[in-house]
């Protein structure tokens, strides 16, 4: 068996029925799903030169300047992480058109690079009107809409280093992107703390 021929087995794939079911027996509060294998690329490059203009004209997007902020355009989104650092994220189809063609933009930049960090994380979708109330168990951010405007956190959430990516006003909830290493625990506490919406326990973890 090749290595392309290895079925792929996304980190919370086991969690995917109990996602389901939650999602089910809340009654439109929440909804949670694994969105598994998004492209997740890293840019590095400095503010306001050459190399940002670059990977803008590639991204068909502006990244964004302000700390906490995120632009999307289509399937894409990029998020600022940093100074000079941003994640860009897009279909997992694109995973390596998007890198070569970021790496040929950049080529010139010494100081500019990019890499593919897709297998470091995967990406919970936290969906509903009661989203906001069920991370708030385990982070501590306030996560109202009213607060929470500037679309994108570095995080804690029950105890996992976490992104926070606002879905936005039109469909509440948020997508979390945690490490492979961390999913399995998040993927747990989530089913723990929903119990409340569902008036069940969701099977055994």
């Amino acid at each position: 068996m090749t290595a392309e021929s290895v079925p792929r087995h996304s980190p919370l794939a086991h969690a995917a029925d109990r996602f389901r079911t939650v999602t089910r027996l809340s009654g439109g509060a929440l909804r949670l799903a694994e969105v598994p294998y998004l492209t997740q690329l890293t840019v590095r490059a400095e503010p306001g030169g050459p190399a940002v203009s670059g990977a803008e004209r590639v991204l068909g997007l502006p990244l964004p300047t302000e700390p906490n902020t995120l632009t999307r355009r289509g399937s894409r989104t990029a998020l600022w992480m940093g100074p000079d650092e941003w994640l860009v994220l897009a279909p997992p189809e694109e995973a390596g058109v998007l890198e070569d063609r970021l790496r040929e933009a950049l080529a010139d930049e010494e100081s500019a690079a990019v890499a593919d960090v897709s297998g470091q994380r995967t990406t919970v979708l936290v969906g509903g009107p009661a989203s906001h109330e069920l991370l708030a168990r385990g982070c501590a951010l306030d996560l109202h809409p009213r607060a929470f405007r500037g679309g994108c956190a570095q995080t804690t959430l029950a105890h996992a280093p976490v992104v926070l990516v606002a879905r936005g006003a039109q469909k509440p909830g948020f997508w979390v992107l945690v490490r492979s290493s961390y999913a399995g625990h998040l993927g747990a506490w989530l089913l723990d703390a929903a119990t409340e919406y569902t008036s069940v326990l969701v099977g055994e973890w």
